[in-house]
């Protein structure tokens, strides 16, 4: 006849083997800093060549010679406009150049400043960061990450911004410290919202899905050097 086992030891028992069941959180072992992943492409996608190519509209016909009129006086002359801030948009009056994001899932790069010029690129995904570089009219001068230029229109363009991690992984760190502990991995092309940058700071504040920690300017696309951003 067997002995009887104590409940105690029935209890331990049962509770090892719910550890040995139980898996760690996002497949990685106890401990281990957790891994960021981009949700999507980050990369203009080449447009298809249109099947037809429009011609464009044929120049305006010379205007007919006016007629002879009466000598009137002379006006005063005007003053010259004042000269156009290279620093500044011609249409906007804001910093140039400057980081804006992509308001949009989808956004046409265009060839020129104007739906009659070709799509040459396409982007598939909202929130990434990028460059104007010049402004005309309703009209953005756009340039990525990877050096693709293209105007696109300023409705298609936001001022919150935003960052893409560029180069190789990065390490999200707790604090604005090179030995700071690691918040999480954050892998090329992950794209998160920058929180505040100090104009004196090499490190920025970021946002990425649950996480939140501190990254060096370096380390990402969509700041420039002393650029302030703000909460």
């Amino acid at each position: 006849m067997s002995a009887a086992v104590p409940v105690s030891g029935l209890r331990l028992a049962a509770l090892g083997l719910l550890l040995m069941a139980m898996t760690p959180a996002w497949g990685q072992s106890p401990g281990a800093t957790p891994v960021v992943r981009a949700h999507g492409s980050v990369h203009a996608v080449k447009a298809p060549p249109a099947s037809v190519a429009l011609p464009l509209p044929p120049p305006p016909a010379p205007p007919a010679p006016p007629l002879p009129a009466k000598p009137q006086p002379a006006a005063p002359a005007k003053p010259a406009p004042p000269p156009q801030d290279p620093n500044k948009g011609s249409n906007s009056g804001l910093p140039i150049p400057r980081f804006v994001s992509l308001r949009a899932a989808q956004v046409n790069l265009r060839a020129g400043p104007g739906e009659r010029y070709q799509i040459e690129w396409v982007y598939q995904r909202r929130d990434l960061p990028v460059e104007i570089e010049r402004e005309f009219d309703i009209w953005r001068l756009i340039r990525d990450a990877d050096g693709v230029r293209g105007w696109v229109q300023e409705v298609m363009v936001m001022g919150r911004r935003s960052f893409e991690v560029t180069g190789a992984d990065r390490t999200l760190r707790h604090d604005p410290e090179d030995k700071s502990p690691a918040v999480a991995i954050l892998k090329v092309g992950v794209i998160g919202h920058i929180r505040a940058c100090a104009a004196t700071s090499d490190w920025c504040q970021v946002e990425v899905d649950s996480f939140r920690g501190w990254l060096r300017r370096e380390e990402f696309w969509g700041t420039l050097p002393g650029d302030p951003v703000g909460n």
